[in-house]
């Protein structure tokens, strides 16, 4: 396996800076690049496709997250001649498909942004249909969801108690398949922007800000080329990162057992120094022994509850999401 070497530029294809503003871009689609140069021929193909039935232009912003193929070399090969308004950005290293759908979001132009992947697993047009409804004014966000999906038994699988538990734990709005590919307005990305968040959820962010959301059912295709990413560790990682940036569950979980143990414990206790009183219990120091194993370990786990409340809304307050989202301001004179 080769790795290219990278520069921390942001190279602009087709589109020169100076001329940035007066290209009239409509509409925005960023790709996020990992190890896929065998579908990026094709990719280009449909979205130039998009782009002259689009009412408006349409820019490309593909962004390489240290892709270890020679997807960079390939896109710079095929996007001068592909007709496209077209953003190259390559990150230093792999960094995550999210991080590099927030860097594309960040560079793109358009009015509408949308975000898909490059495996073609989820079908171009499906943005296209995105970008009609949200043209309209009538929604912000648009996602795709499932109505069914041409997985491995095995990742499929996966894929489904993966968003069982995320819809448990924290988002219970989002899809029963989760979301892959979704579009929103200027606004909404802007706002996605402004949360610059390490370790947390591009998905449950988008959730998070809420806006007006409209479901557009598809059918997730086979992977025909390559290798997916999502291994079976960064979803385990993915969830937790989830769980802890959005709910305080496992706190809530640990001060209720807590106390719940503190009761119990309680009880025990009382049943244990009747015992000793009552002359049940022979063997020197099990009463002791027992009363400060069942009150000092209930008691340690409520006290951590109590000090990770406390931890959690510092947390809360060290992430600096906005209080509230404004999605609109109308003033009246008269």
């Amino acid at each position: 396996m080769r790795y290219l070497p990278y520069d921390s530029r942001e190279v602009e294809l087709t589109v020169p800076k100076e001329r940035a503003d007066g290209l009239g871009i409509r509409f925005s689609v960023v790709v996020p690049v990992y190890g896929n140069a065998a579908t990026l021929p094709e990719v280009i193909d449909r979205l130039s496709d998009m782009a002259r039935r689009l009412p408006g232009a349409l820019e490309a912003v593909f962004v390489v997250d240290g892709s270890p193929d020679d997807s960079l070399a390939l896109l710079r090969k095929l996007l001068p001649d592909a007709g496209l308004h077209a953003q190259l950005l390559v990150h230093s290293r792999n960094f995550g498909s999210f991080a590099a759908i927030r860097t594309g979001m960040a560079a793109s132009r358009g009015e509408f942004v949308a975000a898909m992947a490059a495996d073609l697993q989820e079908p171009p047009e499906l943005v296209e249909k995105f970008f009609e409804l949200l043209v309209t004014g009538d929604y912000d966000v648009c996602v795709g969801v499932r109505s069914g999906r041409a997985d491995p038994v095995l990742s499929g699988a996966q894929a489904r108690v993966f968003w069982a538990l995320y819809r448990r734990w924290v988002h219970r709005d989002i899809p029963a398949g989760g979301v892959d590919i979704f579009a929103c307005n200027r606004l909404v990305a802007s706002r996605l922007k402004e949360m610059a968040e390490s370790h947390s959820s591009l998905v449950g962010l988008l959730y998070w800000l809420g806006f007006r959301r409209v479901e557009v059912p598809y059918e997730r295709l086979a992977r025909t080329e390559g290798k997916s990413g999502w291994s079976t560790r960064r979803k385990v990682r993915y969830l937790l990162d989830s769980v802890f940036s959005f709910t305080d569950l496992p706190i809530s979980v640990l001060v209720g057992v807590g106390a719940i143990g503190v009761i119990l414990s309680t009880l025990a206790s009382m049943v244990t120094v009747v015992a000793r009183i009552a002359g049940l219990i022979r063997v020197p120091g099990y009463t002791a022994l027992m009363l400060v194993l069942l009150l000092s370990a209930t008691s340690i786990l409520l006290g951590l509850g109590i000090v990770g409340s406390y931890v959690w809304r510092t947390y809360e307050n060290s992430k600096q999401r906005p209080l509230s989202v404004v999605m609109i301001h109308e003033t009246v004179d008269p």
